[in-house]
């Protein structure tokens, strides 16, 4: 499509729009955390959510499901207060390669991590003043397996110090940081601005984007996430990734 920067401003403005309502939400994997009220809850369903958000959208949103009914439907309690004898609930979970012994691992850490720190968000909050937070991802990444862990597990936290796309990361930031009017994404950290964040590059994103002109990089890797990023913030330097609706919704949707 050869259209003028302002003509594809204007094209995809209009696309965020169609694709960022309430509607969105009943059959993405972002149903899950708005089912939650409670700032904890929501982070751990979305931390959840994100992780296994490859594949189906179907089977995400089953799957997030009932690793949420396996702790009983009050993930933030049952993180705090969980013994090993309790972990028994996830005996028989399989998403893809995210089985049993990646959920326990996940659920062990976070417990430790809950109780030293008291949440998630302090966690991807940048210590300075930061144009991105590929940074950021990669610490985190480095202090989740900061203690003894299954070496299969790794794979399923990105390390953009690694090249990654990070994009399932990304798409849990989306949800946790962005707000607007529309109530799509959840808004419930305050102390990272939608600026900094990245649009979640996956096949559906990056297909579309070399069709809009948006990026050249045949790869969908970090220097791709980080090309986009720049064409994003020529259109609305406060909120890029809004675009992502536009992008996800020409791809999947419209089959652009």
């Amino acid at each position: 499509m050869e259209l003028n920067a302002t003509e594809l401003k204007s094209f995809l403005d209009e696309k965020v729009q169609q694709y960022n309502t309430l509607a969105f939400i009943n059959d993405d994997p972002i149903a899950i955390p708005h089912s939650f009220s409670k700032k904890e809850a929501i982070e751990i369903a979305a931390f959840f959510t994100a992780t296994i958000a490859w594949g189906n959208r179907k089977s995400i949103m089953t799957n997030a499901r009932s690793l949420m009914k396996r702790m009983d439907n009050a993930p933030h309690d049952f993180i705090l207060n969980h013994t090993e004898k309790d972990l028994g609930v996830f005996d028989g979970f399989v998403h893809r390669t995210f089985q049993r012994e990646d959920v326990t691992f996940f659920v062990t850490r976070l417990q430790q991590l809950y109780r030293e720190y008291g949440g998630l968000e302090v966690l991807f909050t940048p210590k300075t003043e930061e144009d991105n937070m590929h940074a950021v991802l990669s610490n985190f990444h480095n202090l989740f397996f900061a203690v003894p862990h299954p070496k299969r597990t790794t794979k399923h936290v990105a390390n953009p110090a690694k090249k990654s796309a990070a994009k399932r990361l990304h798409m849990f930031l989306r949800w946790m940081v962005r707000s607007d009017a529309a109530g799509v994404d959840l808004g419930t950290w305050k102390s990272i601005p939608p600026r900094v964040l990245s649009c979640p590059l996956d096949v559906h994103t990056g297909n579309v984007a070399r069709s809009l002109g948006l990026l050249q990089r045949k790869q969908n890797d970090l220097t791709a996430v980080m090309e986009l990023d720049n064409s994003l913030r020529k259109m609305d330097p406060n909120d890029p990734v809004k675009y992502d609706y536009a992008l996800f919704g020409l791809g999947v949707f419209e089959g652009f």
